[in-house]
């Protein structure tokens, strides 16, 4: 079924879900700050009609409600030089947040296949790029000039003196941070692809992943309890089939990326009541290297 674009609808706004773009911009007014998130989310809109922008998720935090966020925050403070993807970052939410959090803002990276979301995020806080310098890279996760897949490695790497990952903000891709890559976050993105791309995602991001113990790599999307497609009307606002992995079918995928015995998944799936009878739900997930 062809994509089709939906008007947005306002009754979703919840002002409570927005304190932290409140607290960033100073925008303490009720009304204004619901003037100013509706301008934002029109404008985010008109760029690309996602999902997550007509649900509001554009302006929520999504990575710090994840059961391994604690995880993520320890690595930023007690691994020297670790580096976090947020790949799907949209308007850059999450990884501001996580910036507010503590994690070291030069050792950020985000991306999207958009850079006018970028832009847009300024916008949505009242930033620019020097009062929020976290690099940003637009670009198709899935074409191999932006992102080449390539094995994860099994073993930290071994490399003369002198050879540092490169500076962030020399990147015109994401290929030259194989293997060094902490932590990556990936929220309300993988369901938007068809099996065999999330797949090609997946063995992709796999090869960004330091092979330190502790990296680790997060999300939640979009699952059922029987992976296969699904009529998501009622979730995505836009009738469309996508394939929804199951709890037991996104470990599998994961535990035959990565070499045998050097990963812990854990998925958990919370479904939600529907009219139209799927079995669909948030399916949250992490992929931690042991």
């Amino acid at each position: 079924m062809p994509h089709q674009s939906q008007p947005v609808d306002e009754t979703l706004y919840r002002e409570d879900d927005f304190t932290f773009v409140k607290e960033e911009c100073g925008i303490y007014d009720p009304d204004a700050l619901k003037k100013h998130i509706l301008a934002v989310q029109a404008k985010a809109y008109a760029l690309h009609c996602f999902p997550c922008i007509s649900l509001f998720r554009f302006a929520k935090t999504q990575m710090s409600t994840l059961p391994a966020y604690k995880e993520v925050l320890q690595l930023g403070r007690e691994r020297e030089g670790a580096i976090l993807l947020d790949l799907g970052c949209c308007c850059g939410t999450d990884i501001r947040k996580v910036a507010r959090d503590g994690f070291p803002v030069g050792n950020l990276i985000a991306s999207d296949i958009l850079a006018d979301f970028w832009d847009t995020g300024h916008e949505l806080f009242r930033s620019t790029p020097k009062t929020f310098p976290v690099v940003f890279l637009p670009g198709d996760a899935l074409d191999p000039k932006f992102l080449e897949p390539s094995a994860p490695l099994a073993a930290p790497m071994r490399v003369p003196d002198g050879d540092s990952p490169p500076p962030l903000t020399s990147l015109t891709c994401l290929t030259p941070l194989r293997g060094r890559v902490s932590v990556i976050h990936t929220s309300a993105v993988l369901h938007l692809f068809s099996e065999d791309h999330q797949l090609h995602l997946v063995r992709s991001l796999a090869g960004l992943l330091s092979p330190l113990p502790g990296s680790i790599i997060l999300g939640w999307h979009l699952g059922r309890r029987v992976k296969g497609f699904g009529l998501l009307g009622h979730a995505s606002l836009d009738g469309r089939h996508v394939f929804c992995h199951s709890p037991d079918s996104w470990r599998a995928l994961w535990e035959g990326v990565f070499p045998q015995g050097t990963i812990k998944v854990e998925v958990e799936l919370a479904e939600i009541a529907s009219d139209d009878g799927e079995d669909w739900g948030r399916m949250t997930w992490s992929v931690v290297k042991i």
